[in-house]
């Protein structure tokens, strides 16, 4: 294989890692948004896995709901299709569903 194909797939591993861990810090940011525990629902999805460091890294840049911008339920849920996280997603969904049945009519 030559260096410029090595390379350019090198660049395009490393730039679906940075898209994805962007994808962890919506989800994580929706979380903390919508008072959620992030760590919660990911093992919720995720029961068989270890505890994800890439999650605990997003956490640690998320600030806090006052301080972010609203993240629309669909646009987390696009997202995550995006990475093929129907788990997740179907977790995600699940606390939607629960926070609309709490809404007074």
């Amino acid at each position: 294989m030559s260096s410029s194909r090595k390379e350019l797939e090198q660049q395009i591993i490393q730039s679906y890692q940075q898209d994805e861990q962007m994808m962890i810090l919506v989800f994580a940011q929706w979380c903390v948004n919508q008072d959620l525990d992030p760590k919660e629902l990911y093992s919720r999805a995720y029961p068989s896995q270890p505890a994800n460091p890439r999650l605990q890294q997003a956490l640690e840049q998320t600030v806090p709901k006052e301080e972010a911008g609203p993240i629309p339920d669909e646009t987390l849920l696009g997202v995550l299709a995006l990475y093929g996280n129907e788990d997740l997603s179907f977790v995600v969904t699940e606390e939607i569903a629960k926070r609309q049945a709490n809404r007074p009519l």
